[in-house]
């Protein structure tokens, strides 16, 4: 639950900067793969939680 809660603030605020990239005030080159790092983190833990582990 934690995890989930602390990847949708990251996808948050790596978006507003993103935004703030589109607009040139920050480089685009550092906050898209912020962006995409975060939805890449969130969307692994997500899918992760219920894989089999064996025997």
């Amino acid at each position: 639950m934690m995890y989930t809660v602390i990847s949708i603030v990251c996808i948050a605020v790596f978006f507003c900067l993103n935004i703030l990239g589109m607009m040139h005030m920050l480089p685009l080159y550092i906050t898209s793969p912020l962006l995409f790092l975060s939805i890449l983190f969130t969307l692994y833990r997500l899918n992760h939680r219920k894989t089999f582990k064996g025997f």
